[in-house]
């Protein structure tokens, strides 16, 4: 396994251009990140800042070329990705102890394309009731041009 992924990263190295290569290390000092236990793949590698607040959250992107499509917007799964993990920590801020939660239905609706120099997502709970939480959240781009707006609902799950 190791040879396959020396192999792997030296092809990648040879045949990568300075953008290629910019979006390589981005990937892998996510993983070394996540490695070294300061998150999760996803968010060290999408360089993901959190903040969180009382029923809140907010989170921060730099939009790279791991983060674009082939429009050099950012992908909308980027996007969703990004929406669901600001609203799922708003909604683990309001859980009660003991309890996880996980998305049960999330609803987005594009607005713009994402583009500039970051993604910020804000997030805030909406209702909390006994067996579901509902979170509204919000991207922006860097000129404050909202890109997506999205509701969801999440779970409580009692932690084992």
């Amino acid at each position: 396994m190791k040879e396959r992924i020396r192999s792997l990263i030296e092809q990648s190295l040879q045949q990568a251009d300075e953008k290629e290569l910019k979006v390589l290390e981005q990937m892998l000092e996510g993983y070394l990140e996540k490695v070294q236990g300061k998150g999760t793949y996803i968010g060290r590698i999408f360089q993901l800042e959190r903040t969180t607040g009382d029923h809140e959250c907010e989170v921060r992107m730099p939009i790279t070329g791991l983060t674009s499509n082939s429009l050099d917007i950012v992908h909308g799964g980027v996007t969703a990705t990004v929406l669901d993990s600001a609203m799922g920590s708003a909604a683990y801020t309001a859980a009660p102890e003991g309890y996880a939660v996980v998305t049960s239905n999330l609803t987005i609706h594009y607005i713009a394309p994402g583009k500039g120099e970051e993604l910020t997502v804000k997030a805030c709970v909406l209702h909390k009731g006994s067996k579901t939480i509902v979170v509204e959240g919000k991207a922006f781009r860097t000129d404050g041009k909202k890109v997506a707006h999205a509701t969801g609902t999440f779970f409580l799950i009692k932690r084992r």
